[in-house]
């Protein structure tokens, strides 16, 4: 088997980036057809963070960080970095000092189906970590992998460059080839959403704004005055 640091690659443009993460998670997810969810046992250590950023994809040997060192020299400014194991694995892959060495070279965010260690630090740096397990056990640096590559994360594959959008709700990966497209539904999907608010913050219901009661009558749902 081969193993490979993949230096360049094509990255999502920043435009779309920055719109992306202006729009969150959720919003993405369902105008890009409810696809691209990452597992939601990957959760944020923080609360309040949304970022946006181009997949820069390590493939590691569970207990062993090797390969996200080799990454950090592959990252640019507003990179997100996507760590994945060979195998399932909860060992903290990333603390403190990587944390610091990945936001030198402008790393803005990391997402992983491992674990993370140093939470206070991290979260005293405000640097955005979404984990599947916080763990102190740490790792050796000892097995080969790659940099760069597409992988499986959190039951999602993520190809280098796709962009990464996260926040409170979880992740989302948006395959490079169509986040503009994405980026243009989920606007639209934003604007419609604002029209839906208006109304209902004007008191109408649901049911009729979305012409339930049709469906309502067809599942057998009736109305009656007092208990039923």
């Amino acid at each position: 088997m081969s193993y490979v640091v993949v230096r360049d690659f094509h990255r999502t443009e920043a435009t779309v980036i920055d719109g992306l993460a202006a729009l969150g998670v959720s919003t993405v997810h369902e105008a890009d057809q409810r696809r691209g969810a990452l597992d939601p046992r990957i959760r944020p250590i923080q609360s309040g963070a949304r970022i946006a950023g181009s997949a820069v994809t390590v493939s590691c040997h569970p207990g062993d960080n090797l390969m996200v060192h080799a990454a950090v020299e592959t990252c640019r400014t507003g990179d997100i970095l996507v760590v994945a194991t060979t195998s399932p694995s909860t060992d903290g892959m990333i603390g403190e000092l990587l944390a610091t060495s990945l936001r030198a070279h402008g790393v803005v965010g990391i997402v992983t189906a491992a674990g993370i260690r140093d939470v206070a630090e991290l979260r005293a740096m405000d640097f955005p970590v979404w984990a599947r397990a916080v763990s102190p056990q740490g790792t050796v640096k000892a097995s080969p992998g790659s940099v760069n590559v597409p992988l499986v994360c959190g039951g999602q594959l993520v190809h280098p460059g796709d962009a990464i959008v996260a926040d409170d709700d979880g992740v989302v990966v948006v395959p490079h080839g169509r986040s503009a497209e994405v980026l243009d539904a989920a606007r639209a999907r934003a604007a419609n959403e604002d029209a839906k608010r208006a109304k209902l913050a004007a008191g109408e219901l649901g049911v009729d704004m979305y012409g339930l009661r049709a469906l309502l009558k067809e599942l057998g749902v009736t109305y009656v005055d007092g208990s039923a």
